[in-house]
C-alpha cells in the first residue's frame, strides 16, 4: 500500500467519524485502517498545504466547529486540541486562506466563519464571522441566507463564497492581521438556482457554480484583478426526459481542465462535462451510475487518473477509472463506508 485517503462522515446517520484509509497505488483501491470518532458530523476535510495537519468541520446544529488533526502518523490521525465553535450553524465545507481557516456556515443564519491557525496547525481563537444576507424565491430552502462552500481564487488574494439561500456569489477579502472578511463584490445568479459548491478551470479565468436547486452548473468568466465574476453560460447536468427530483453536489474539473465531473444526487449519476480549449463552453456528454445512492462528493486521486465519489445514502465510497480520451469513468471498485460524506488524499 502507498499513499493514504480520509473519509468524512455524519456520525449522526451512523457514519465512523472520520476513516483513514490506505491507498493501492496499482488500482486506486482504498482500504479501511481505523476511525477516529472525537468529532462529530466531520461532513467535509482538507488538509494543510504540507500534508502534516488535516482539518474537519463538526456540521452540528446550532452551533457547528471545526477541528485539526495531525497526520504525523497518517494512519492514526490525532486530534489537535477541542473543535472550535466557529458560531454559525452547521458549516458545511471550509478551506485554508491566507493563513487562517475559513467555514461557510449553512444556517442560523447562512454566514463565512474565519478561525486562526497557530505554528504546530492547530486551531485558535475564532477571528471574526461575515452574516450572509437575503433570501430566494424557494420557501422551503431559501428563506434566508445558507452559506454552502468557500473557495480562495488560484491567486491567493480572494475568497469566494456560494449562498444556496441567496442566488449568489460573493468575493471577499480577508484582513490578514484582523481576520476580518469584507465583501468586495456579489454576483447575483439566476432567481431560484441554489448556488452550493464552485471551482475553477486549472487556467484561472473560468469559475464553474454547481446549482443543487436547478441542476445546471453556471460558467463565469473571472478576472483576478478586480475580483469579479461574470456569467457566460449553463448547462444542464441531467440527461433529456429526467423528471424526477435531483440535487447536484460536487463538481470537479480534470487536471488538463479538457473534463468536469459533477455528481447527481437524485438521479444517482455522475455526469460527464467536456470542456471547451477556451474554459468557457461545457457540454454534457454522458452520465454514468454512482455505483451507490446520493453522492455527496466527488474528487480525484492525486494522479488524476482516479474519481472517488462518497455515497452517502448507500454508505459507501466507489471509485472509477477515467478514460482519458473520452473522460468517462468507469466503476473499478468500492468500499464500505456508512453515511461517507467527503473523500480526501494527502
Amino acid at each position: 500500500m502507498a499513499g493514504h485517503a480520509y473519509i468524512g462522515s455524519f456520525t449522526s446517520a451512523g457514519g465512523r467519524g472520520l476513516t483513514a484509509a490506505g491507498v493501492d497505488p496499482d488500482t486506486g483501491a482504498l482500504s479501511a485502517l481505523g476511525h477516529i470518532a472525537d468529532v462529530p458530523n466531520p461532513s467535509f476535510l482538507t488538509a494543510s498545504a504540507d500534508g502534516r495537519t488535516l482539518y474537519t468541520v463538526s456540521e452540528t446544529a446550532p452551533q457547528g466547529a471545526a477541528a485539526a488533526f495531525s497526520l504525523a502518523d497518517p494512519a492514526a490521525p490525532r486530534l489537535l486540541g477541542a473543535p472550535v465553535p466557529v458560531h454559525g450553524g452547521e458549516p458545511t465545507h471550509l478551506a485554508l486562506h491566507q493563513g487562517h481557516l475559513v467555514t461557510a456556515n449553512y444556517s442560523a443564519p447562512g454566514s463565512v466563519s474565519v478561525l486562526a491557525v497557530n505554528a504546530d496547525g492547530s486551531l485558535g481563537d475564532l477571528r471574526s464571522v461575515l452574516e450572509h444576507e437575503g433570501d430566494g424565491p424557494n420557501r422551503d430552502r431559501q428563506e434566508g441566507p445558507h452559506a454552502h462552500a468557500v473557495l480562495p481564487d488560484p491567486t491567493g488574494r480572494w475568497l469566494l463564497s456560494a449562498d444556496l439561500g441567496t442566488d449568489s456569489v460573493r468575493v471577499c477579502e480577508l484582513d490578514p492581521a484582523g481576520g476580518e472578511l469584507e465583501i468586495e463584490r456579489e454576483l447575483g445568479l439566476r432567481s431560484g438556482i441554489g448556488p452550493r459548491h464552485l471551482t475553477f478551470h486549472p487556467g484561472g479565468a473560468h469559475c464553474y457554480v454547481m446549482n443543487e436547486l436547478d441542476s445546471v452548473v453556471t460558467v463565469c468568466s473571472f478576472d483576478a484583478d478586480k475580483g469579479s465574476l461574470r456569467p457566460l453560460d449553463e448547462v444542464r447536468v441531467l440527461p433529456e426526459g429526467f423528471t424526477g427530483e435531483n440535487y447536484p453536489s460536487e463538481l470537479v474539473v480534470s487536471r488538463d481542465g479538457r473534463y468536469a465531473w459533477a455528481a447527481n444526487r437524485g438521479h444517482d449519476s455522475i455526469a460527464v462535462l467536456r470542456v471547451d480549449e477556451t474554459g468557457e463552453r461545457l457540454e454534457l456528454i454522458e452520465t454514468v451510475g454512482c455505483g451507490g445512492r446520493w453522492p455527496r462528493h466527488l474528487t480525484l486521486d492525486p494522479s488524476g487518473t482516479r474519481l472517488y465519489a462518497a455515497n452517502q445514502n448507500s454508505g459507501d465510497v466507489t471509485w472509477f477509472q477515467v478514460d482519458p480520451a473520452t473522460g468517462i469513468p468507469s466503476q473499478a471498485g468500492s468500499i464500505v463506508a456508512p453515511a461517507a460524506s467527503c473523500v480526501l488524499f494527502v
